[in-house]
């Protein structure tokens, strides 16, 4: 049931693919908050997706959107304030994509032209994305940014691989192009660091379900799931957290703050 936090308020959702991705779950509960919503994926993942479904389910319209192209960028925010009526309130990037893992390179033995386009997909994307925003002027004051990240961006953890590093750069973008829009138009960009999530994209990564287990168990409130992490960043796109900016928040259960659990230890 909702309580009305996003209501009259206008946004754009990169990356639901189907029913286990966050940001299926962060478009379900936008509209039931009472946004108005934008879909968009790269023409390749919404063939391969289910975002006809979604878009039917929501009312919302889906604008193919190429992350990396700013083309396709700049097409992608005019049609929606065409479509939404006005200024944006708030974007979701939820994008992440490695070449290397998909094709089992171990990160010591990495083919550079295949990382390039993994840092491009999975971060520069996203500083891409708000310098076409910003440029445009399309967001709104005290709209709200928001991009899906992991704590791998800070520890080891070696089986992430390049996807590591991009978190890493992901993070450092919402830093810096947060300090810039802040100052110009008062948008707030802030990155979101969710627990192993059992989504299409997560699952791929060598030995998730190992792992997921492991978070769960060393996480005092274990795994924070896709739906407790839709509703985090609805209260990310609200009216509530106005003056929250520039930040990595961990939505993780506990887990970022722990060093060791006797669960663990059990045998």
């Amino acid at each position: 049931m909702g309580h009305g936090l996003l209501a009259g308020k206008k946004g754009i959702i990169f990356g639901a693919l189907d029913s286990r991705s966050i940001a299926w779950k962060v478009a379900e509960r936008a509209v039931e908050e009472g946004a108005t919503i934008v879909l968009t994926n790269a023409p390749v993942a919404m063939r391969l997706g289910e975002i006809n479904e979604l878009a039917t389910k929501l009312n919302a319209q889906i604008i193919p959107a190429d992350a990396t192209s700013l083309e396709d960028l700049e097409n992608l925010f005019t049609q929606s304030m065409e479509i939404l009526g006005g200024k944006i309130d708030f974007v979701l990037h939820a994008i992440g994509m490695s070449v290397n893992i998909r094709k089992k390179k171990e990160y010591t033995d990495l083919n550079y032209e295949w990382m390039k386009t993994t840092l491009d997909v999975s971060s520069m994307s996203f500083h891409k994305m708000m310098q076409v925003a910003y440029k445009m002027d399309a967001m709104q004051e005290f709209g709200s940014i928001v991009a899906l990240t992991y704590i791998a961006a800070q520890r080891t953890f070696p089986d992430y691989g390049e996807m590591a590093e991009s978190k890493a750069l992901l993070e450092s973008f919402a830093r810096s192009f947060g300090y810039h829009y802040a100052k110009k138009a008062k948008v707030r960009v802030n990155t979101i660091s969710q627990s192993p999530t059992m989504t299409t994209a997560g699952s791929g990564v060598k030995g998730f379900t190992d792992f997921f287990g492991y978070a769960d168990k060393m996480s005092p409130l274990g795994n924070a799931s896709a739906d407790a992490c839709a509703d985090y960043c609805v209260t990310m796109f609200s009216d509530l957290t106005r003056m929250v900016t520039m930040q990595n928040l961990f939505h993780d259960g506990g887990f970022s703050s722990m060093g060791m659990a006797p669960e663990l230890l059990e045998d």
